[in-house]
């Protein structure tokens, strides 16, 4: 983990201090922000391999920054974590739809979080890109220029949405356990979070407009897609 860089911009300084002590025990390079617009130019300018971003930020919320990283094209592909000391699934959705990749709720366990840091970082990181393309009613999911359409028009998909709708529509009428679903995302280090999948898949639904129907609940399983075309 030596060559990799993380990013934090997070106003709390005694949590920047814990967190960078951490981090760097790991073998992280550490960069921190006070405020949101000094952490979106920092990003913007040394391109870290993850950010660790709060959502209550002077100068610039943190959403907004999030927002901005996934707008441009210097910083879309940059792994985000949330952090946000509110508990309510809506601000969960929102910071998914804006794009970021995991949320953590403060207070946290610090061992957890650097576990998902690096769960993060090698699906960011992880094998040669798929040949592979998909398609079923309508949708059609590129793994080799990680792009996702519904009808023919391009899904805006954060990288754990797009790694749902592939593993999901890859094999249509099978039910997903959620925890299948989070390995199939992150990685043999999933957190047994299983709430959070179900945050993921309620923002990809919302993305997919007319067809969110097709990705479909499995009561007491999870999730799966729609086999056969809709009516």
């Amino acid at each position: 983990m030596s060559d990799q860089r993380v990013l934090i911009i997070e106003d709390e300084k005694s949590l920047v201090d814990v967190l960078t002590y951490n981090f760097e025990n790991e073998g992280f390079e550490v960069l921190s922000a006070t405020d949101g617009m000094d952490g979106l130019n920092q990003a913007r300018a040394h391109h870290p391999d993850i950010i660790i971003l709060d959502v209550m930020l002077p100068v610039m919320e943190g959403l907004e920054v999030c927002r901005q990283l996934r707008s441009d094209s210097r910083t879309s592909d940059i792994p985000v974590l949330m952090l946000t000391a509110k508990s309510e699934e809506v601000d969960e959705i929102v910071g998914f739809r804006m794009g970021a990749d995991d949320y953590v709720t403060k207070p946290f366990k610090l061992k957890p979080l650097i576990q998902r840091i690096k769960a993060l970082l090698r699906r960011s990181k992880s094998g040669e890109p798929s040949k592979e393309l998909v398609s079923k009613h309508g949708i059609e999911v590129d793994r080799l220029n990680h792009r996702a359409l519904a009808g023919g028009d391009v899904l805006d998909l954060t990288p754990t949405e797009f790694d749902l709708l592939w593993t999901l529509v890859r094999k249509p009428g099978r039910p997903f356990k959620r925890a299948d679903l989070m390995e199939a995302c992150r990685g043999e280090d999933a957190l047994s979070l299983e709430r959070t999948i179900d945050v993921h898949i309620r923002s990809l639904r919302q993305k997919l407009g007319t067809y969110s129907d097709l990705v479909e609940t499995v009561r007491g399983v999870g999730y799966r897609f729609r086999e056969t075309e809709p009516a």
